[in-house]
């Protein structure tokens, strides 16, 4: 191998290093917000009892599916009907 083949490789290695931290960083982001807007959903559906939580609770879900993708990442998974 050759000095420039061993640069470019060990250039295109730290890329992809810094790629895969970069994303570890924003997974760790997105975990982070998504607890505390969950802290703040559970505290608008149990403690509020004002006329505007429902647009309030809209607000953070429509929030959640932009950074998730999935609107209902914060409701409850583990009741069942029936």
């Amino acid at each position: 191998m050759t000095k420039a083949e061993n640069r470019a490789a060990a250039k295109a290695y730290h890329q992809e290093r810094m790629h895969w931290r970069a994303e570890e960083v924003r997974a760790a982001a997105v975990k982070a917000e998504l607890v505390e807007l969950d802290r703040l959903r559970s505290y608008l559906i149990k403690n509020m009892t004002l006329g505007f939580r429902e647009p309030l609770i809209n607000a953070i879900d429509d929030y959640v599916e932009q950074i998730t993708g999935d609107r209902t990442a914060l409701h409850t998974k583990n009741h069942k009907c029936g």
